[in-house]
């Protein structure tokens, strides 16, 4: 084993890629997952990246009629909606850390480096949009709650969060692994 040092920060990449694919594929698609549940006339509303229960799945939507009102439906809110596209993008540069500290930890310890960059940017795609989709979904269930709507938070903001502590903790971890020890022992002559 050529890397022991990397498989911490693996670990963490590999299980924030696993988290950020579970919040990507929120409701349109799955409905157990989403990051704004709203109820109203006894039908509940889940909101997730690509839309919302009973919509298309399409990058940008709109907040439906009913629970939308003319301030969370402006371009404005319309235009953060498509910043939620970062969530998968971060899942897929947690993947390509997650493929880099595969062959830090098989082999070489420029894989150990390159999924710390990765890892570094995932972190920073992935805090960008979160601070974006809780100030998003945060405004629409305050506005939501002045109309008299039933909104609470959805799984999915706690989800992306899991990712952000993962990825930081990876970055910490893949940097330690960095400096570890990667060359095999010529003989026993300690």
């Amino acid at each position: 084993m050529a890397a022991g040092a990397a498989t911490p920060g693996l670990f963490f990449a590999f299980a924030a890629m696993v988290l950020l694919v579970f919040a990507s594929v929120s409701s349109p698609t799955w409905e157990r997952i989403s990051f704004l549940d709203a109820s109203t006339g006894g039908a509940t509303t889940h909101f997730g990246v690509f839309g919302y229960t009973g919509s298309q799945t399409r990058v940008g939507w709109f907040f439906p009629g009913t629970l939308g009102d003319s301030r969370i439906n402006d371009d404005l809110f319309h235009n953060l909606t498509y910043v939620l596209i970062l969530i998968p993008i971060g899942a897929g540069l947690s993947g390509l850390a997650v493929l880099f500290g595969l062959c830090g930890a098989a082999y070489h310890r420029a894989g150990t480096v390159f999924m710390t960059l990765l890892t570094a940017l995932a972190f920073l795609v992935t805090l960008v949009v979160w601070v974006i989709e809780m100030v998003l979904f945060g405004i629409a269930r305050h506005h939501m709650r002045d109309r008299g709507i039933d909104a609470t938070w959805g799984n999915a903001n706690w989800i992306v969060l899991g990712a952000l502590v993962s990825l930081f903790l990876g970055f910490f971890a893949s940097l330690c692994g960095s400096f570890g020890h990667y060359s095999r022992r010529r003989g026993a002559a300690y």
